[in-house]
């Protein structure tokens, strides 16, 4: 009998590889959401700044993405090296395999097993990021929905994430 876990894991591990047009647009969506965040924290924009031109790669099982730096403290996709000049600074790979296993690590606001190989002083930064900027989900509803509702959605959805951790807890 296969188990949830099996069942994710077996699911993702079969998916076929979608074509390049869409993984593409799907990097760019998530440089413009990051790009978002960042913006609203200008320490975070002047620490990315001095990192421009870097590339860092993450990586979870057959995906990646490619990131550099740019001189205004964004980020854009960064192109796959092709010769040896080019290079990856710093490379993040989550290790973690097991699709249930890592969401639930998620859920529970643990961080995944990640792998590092690079740049020392990239990887501090990215850590800096990672730990200092969040995003002003509650924020940006407002400016959509209104403060009131956008508050209590947020509330809303932070009782349910409270809730699926202590379920989560229970579980292990």
């Amino acid at each position: 009998m296969n188990t949830l876990p099996d069942f994710f894991t077996s699911f993702f591990s079969k998916l076929p590889q979608p074509p390049e047009w869409l993984v593409s647009e799907g990097h760019n969506r998530i440089v413009l959401l990051l790009n978002h965040v960042l913006q609203q924290e200008p320490e975070a924009m002047q620490r990315i700044a001095r990192q421009k031109g870097r590339v860092v790669k993450f990586a979870w099982q057959q995906y990646t993405l490619l990131l550099t730096p740019t001189a205004v403290g964004l980020l854009a996709v960064a192109s796959q090296p092709t010769d040896e000049k080019q290079k990856i600074d710093l490379l993040l790979e989550v290790i973690d395999i097991d699709v249930a296993e890592l969401g639930k690590k998620l859920m529970q606001g643990d961080k995944p097993n990640v792998r590092i190989e690079g740049d020392v002083q990239l990887a501090a930064e990215v850590q800096w990021l990672a730990q200092n900027v969040q995003w002003d989900l509650e924020g940006d509803l407002a400016r959509i929905v209104g403060n009131v509702p956008a508050h209590h959605i947020a509330t809303s959805m932070r009782d349910l994430r409270s809730k699926l951790r202590e379920w989560l807890a229970k579980k292990s």
